[in-house]
């Protein structure tokens, strides 16, 4: 059985379609226009389109270029009349996959159902191949660490879905890659992203929203915002967590009803994108601290995924090596891609600025790189004069002095310092100072401690 949607602005032909169809085991669907038809398929998953051409409000040819733009994936069959055989003949050349003639039988209809069905069983399985390709691409770059494969298991899972995803992690641990993957996966619509943070708080409400002609300053014509524009596909909101509380309140009410209003207007349209955000900051913290609508933050967080940095996953690091060389076309046509040397100097260094970090220098490698060859060491000899490489610990080393130390005052201090490196963010000082959650919570209690303290002893 398949569903089919059955388009004309004469309901005489779509009930005899109807009768011919159901009679055959089929589900049928009716619209009278084009504009109808795509507030059908925006809640149903057709197999097989029937359409008219000629209809008011939106014609066949526009339907056609609709489904075809957002990859749909459901072949449209023509009705047409002996006068307009010409335009059914242009419509196959735009996309359709077959035509029916005014009037038509019941045999020309199960014909045409048949090829269509078979078309779309082909389009289908080629998508599938594209997106096991895309997949298995992805796997190759990003998904080799155990703590990789575990983030590749849930994101496999959650792909399918409408729910939205929360992506958290150190900035430049690849958090736009895995909603590209999440988004690959669900083989649905175009990916549409908008960094948060670049857009000027005055503007971003028109970004997410769109407006209408003279909504403000500059508005000179109607514009679709970032949610139409995603259609039924995916919208990546990236630093999340910078968005203004203003604006946090209407993308609250847009994923509670569903529906958005253009600056300007008070018309509501009806968005139908998956919703993936990101961010590197610690949005429970920016909750307590009130810079964050706690309602909002329990509406995005409804499947977390944190991606962890490069330094804890460092098997993946040679992998992004051969990733990135391919990217820039630099991959060595036979042999090994870079040197034991190398790779050990790479699997050492920190990374504070994760995958991007890598990337640039591999880049950089291959720039200054004189000779053909794996890359080696010395092509990446400026990663050891890095400030984070050098104010590593090392235990073995380290001497007690004589006189003592204080403690307390050095966990103390330690605690403030990692606080300082993350901007305020607990989980990643935790990360930072390589203690569980609960650990570093202990730690600072100490300094909270100290700090109240301090505090009583200047008010005596």
């Amino acid at each position: 059985m398949a569903k089919i949607l059955l388009v004309d602005d004469e309901e005489r032909i779509t009930d005899i379609l109807a009768i011919m169809l159901e009679g055959a085991g089929h589900q049928t669907f009716s619209a009278l226009n084009g504009k109808a038809a795509l507030e059908v398929l925006s809640g149903e998953p057709i197999d097989v389109v029937i359409s008219d051409i000629c209809m008011d409000e939106m014609d066949g040819i526009s339907l056609l270029k609709h489904i075809r733009a957002h990859n749909l994936g459901c072949p449209v069959i023509f009705i047409t009349a002996y006068g307009t055989v010409e335009s059914a003949v242009n419509a196959l050349r735009l996309g359709a996959v077959d035509y029916l003639v005014k009037p038509f039988n019941e045999q020309d209809v199960t014909l045409a159902i048949e090829r269509a069905l078979g078309i779309r069983s082909i389009l289908s399985e080629n998508a599938q191949l594209r997106s096991q390709q895309r997949r298995n691409k992805y796997s190759a770059a990003v998904f080799v660490s155990p703590a990789m494969q575990q983030m590749r298991k849930m994101a496999d899972k959650v792909a399918p879905s409408d729910a939205t995803v929360l992506l958290t992690g150190e900035s430049g641990s690849g958090k736009e890659v895995m909603a590209r993957y999440i988004h690959h996966v669900r083989k649905q619509g175009q990916f549409v992203a908008l960094n948060c943070a670049a857009i000027p708080p005055g503007l971003l409400e028109a970004e997410l929203f769109g407006h209408e002609k003279g909504a403000f300053t500059g508005a000179d014509k109607n514009r679709a915002g970032k949610f139409e524009f995603a259609g039924n596909g995916t919208l990546f909101l990236d630093e999340i967590g910078e968005m203004p509380l203003d604006a946090q309140t209407k993308l609250l009410r847009a994923i509670q009803e569903k529906s958005i209003q253009r600056v300007g207007s008070n018309k509501e349209i009806a968005v139908t994108c998956r919703l993936i955000c990101a961010t590197n900051k610690d949005l429970q913290q920016k909750v307590s601290s009130g810079a964050f609508r706690e309602d909002l933050y329990y509406r995005l967080a409804v499947f977390p995924i944190h991606l962890p940095p490069l330094r804890e996953r460092r098997a993946d690091i040679v992998h992004l090596v051969n990733h990135c060389l391919h990217k820039l076309g630099a991959l060595p046509k036979e042999g090994e891609i870079i040197t034991p040397a190398a790779r050990q100097m790479l699997e050492q260094y920190p990374w504070p600025g994760n995958i991007r970090e890598l990337f640039n220098a591999v880049e950089r490698a291959v720039i200054m790189k004189s000779a053909p060859g794996p890359l080696n060491s010395d092509d990446f000899t400026h990663l050891t004069a890095a400030p984070s490489a050098a104010t590593q610990l090392d235990a073995h080393s380290y001497s007690l002095p004589v006189a003592g130390l204080d403690y307390d005052e050095l966990q103390r201090s330690i605690v403030r310092q990692a606080l300082e490196q993350t901007q305020g963010n607990q989980s990643s000082a935790a990360r930072l100072l390589n203690v569980t959650r609960a650990r570093f919570r202990t730690l600072l209690g100490l300094l909270d401690e100290a700090q109240t303290q301090t505090q009583n002893g200047r008010i005596q």
